[in-house]
């Protein structure tokens, strides 16, 4: 097994951490110097990829890579390995048997906090999610087109060593917005790791949602939080009244539950179902802070 996985940010570092004692290489792209030698550091192999230009190293990796993680957002021109002036796929990557695109749950819009699951049809509300909808299609397509298992992740809010709330009332920044009846999914990153592993390893595709078992309120989460360090919770502000930016204010205009029962239906066990055990487990193994 050679892994590659595009875009070695924080959910792609764990990912390739996760493959490093199965696969016979790894390696992670990033658009810097300076993270690539963080990630070499930590066992990885590293190239610089800037969404754009190939190395002549990178096509290298491609040419043996047997199973792609692809963690890089799409912009307006889509997916950086599906457009026109790319070479297609199949070239670069001969020796591919199977895919991951990492995705986000923001392809369901807004479901005035009503379940979905993957057979909930997409309405995506912003720009970022209606390029990650194109995306999605895009990977699905080249998987019934080439014969090849594509898994698309749907992860929801993002967190885990070193990005938490845990570190937010550290640093002073938590924050305890109320907007009624609003509730968010969550999934630490190591579950994301072990997900993309565990549907590797069985050669699937599809559509997953990797997500925790308990869509709630963010405040709670800070509050959570607070109880566990023992400190008093910030005051909570009113959605109305607080001073968001646009992308966070675009956040708290979708409402949903995620389900997250096809991936737990094959076999697959979340180590983190919810915020509490996961912040307990945070607190207490004294790794919150990364």
């Amino acid at each position: 097994m050679h892994v590659l996985v595009l875009g070695a940010g924080y959910s792609g570092k764990a990912i390739a951490r996760q493959f490093l004692s199965t696969a016979e290489t790894v390696t992670g792209t990033t658009r810097s110097t300076g993270k690539a030698k963080a990630l070499r550091d930590s066992g990885i192999n590293a190239e610089i990829f800037d969404g754009k230009a190939i190395s002549p190293e990178l096509a290298a990796v491609m040419a043996r890579t047997t199973h792609l993680v692809q963690s890089i957002a799409p912009g307006r021109d889509g997916d950086p390995l599906m457009r026109p002036d790319t070479r297609p796929l199949g070239a670069l990557m001969p020796a591919l048997q199977w895919v991951a695109y990492l995705s986000t749950v923001g392809v369901y819009g807004d479901h005035g906090g009503a379940w979905v699951d993957e057979d909930t049809p997409c309405r995506p509300v912003s720009d970022r999610s209606m390029e990650r909808v194109a995306a999605e299609d895009a990977w699905l397509a080249f998987g019934r087109d080439s014969g090849l298992p594509v898994s698309v992740l749907r992860l929801s809010g993002i967190y885990g060593p070193g990005r938490n709330g845990l570190c937010n009332l550290a640093e002073g920044t938590a924050r305890r917005l109320v907007k009624p009846n609003q509730v968010f999914n969550r999934i630490r990153v190591e579950d994301i790791a072990a997900a993309a592993a565990f549907l590797a390893d069985r050669n699937l595709g599809g559509i997953y949602n990797i997500t925790d078992h308990e869509p709630a309120p963010p405040q709670d989460v800070v509050a959570e939080a607070a109880r566990l360090m023992g400190v008093a919770p910030p005051p909570e502000i009113a959605f109305e009244t607080a001073e968001l930016s646009p992308m966070a204010r675009s956040f708290y205009g979708e409402n949903k539950r995620v389900a997250n029962r096809k991936i737990r239906d094959l076999g697959f066990a979340f180590r983190f179902p919810d915020y509490r055990v996961s912040l307990a487990q945070l607190w207490q193994a004294g790794i919150w802070r990364g």
